[in-house]
């Protein structure tokens, strides 16, 4: 990899750690930040400012790719018609405004790839079955905003900007996301599964989002939807088991699935959603995940 790449969301769970490869990699990194003086980024990082919709062309110009991740947070408070206003808006419009920054430049001046997050939350619930790339959207708010968001990535290929959606599963990191919020809980013996606890969770670590967004870039044979997860997910009721066991507590409790629905239909039906989710892509491609089996990313980050 060579010349720089421009990251969106490099504050994130994700873009903090990409920002921190890229750069021990010899990679020039540029990112596009609200606040650029508060983003807290490493000093070798060139930051812009931006807001969320119209990108400055200098930040763009000359760059080997883009990484966009910046989203608002889907979790963390009731999905008022509002939030979820907030929520397609920070991805969509962006995602838009990024794909037509990028036709209007200079065709020597455009990055070669496009590398966009969008969510397993593209398929609904499944229940057992497996679920490559392949297969069609769900039904909800949640797939709504995936389509969405793929559709406006995709038209930076009218400008010949390679698009690579990352459909992103549940992110396992210490420092932030899923697995910060349920260490506290499991951490006191108070984990439990959520309702009857056989629904799949497509888990990933961290790092290899961050291995996948980089073979995304580098790798020209990568194009449209690429699942991000592990190749073992699990179910809640397993991931339940395996995260007690890793901080050495118990967890006999069970979250009922009605005691969920106070949460809101929305955030019920996420955290009671079913998606086996295999990464037909990145196999396809040999990807090497450095974290295949659950017991090792928990380990890893705990």
């Amino acid at each position: 990899m060579a010349e720089s790449v421009l990251v969106t969301g490099a504050t994130g769970l994700v873009g903090r750690r990409l920002v921190v490869r890229l750069l021990r990699a010899g990679v020039a990194v540029r990112a596009l930040s609200r606040s650029p003086a508060r983003a807290g980024l490493p000093a070798e990082v060139e930051v812009h400012g931006w807001d969320g919709r119209d990108a400055p062309a200098r930040a763009l110009a000359g760059t080997r790719a883009l990484v966009h991740l910046a989203g608002e947070p889907v979790f963390g408070g009731w999905l008022s018609a509002e939030r979820k206003r907030r929520i397609r808006d920070s991805r969509v419009l962006s995602t838009r405004s990024l794909a037509e920054a990028l036709a209007a430049l200079p065709a020597s001046d455009r990055p070669e790839a496009l590398v966009c997050a969008s969510a397993v939350g593209y398929y609904g619930s499944r229940g057992d079955e497996v679920i490559d790339e392949g297969e069609p959207p769900g039904d909800g708010f949640l797939a709504g905003v995936c389509i969405d968001w793929e559709q406006a990535a995709a038209r930076a290929e009218h400008a010949g900007v390679r698009s690579v959606s990352l459909r992103i599963g549940i992110v396992l990191a210490a420092e932030g996301g899923a697995l910060a919020a349920m260490r506290l809980p499991f951490s006191l013996g108070l984990g439990a599964r959520l309702g009857d606890g056989r629904q799949w969770m497509p888990w990933i670590h961290v790092d290899d989002v961050v291995g996948l967004a980089i073979a995304a870039i580098d790798g020209k044979v990568y194009r449209g939807p690429v699942n991000a997860v592990a190749p073992n997910p699990v179910t809640n009721r397993d991931f339940t088991a395996a995260l007690a066991r890793a901080l050495g507590r118990p967890a006999f409790l069970r979250a009922p699935s009605a005691a969920l629905r106070l949460l809101g239909e929305d955030v019920a039906g996420e955290l009671l959603a079913s998606r086996r989710v295999a990464p037909r892509a990145a196999h396809d491609q040999g990807f090497a995940f450095a974290h295949p089996e659950l017991p090792g990313a928990l380990a890893a980050e705990l």
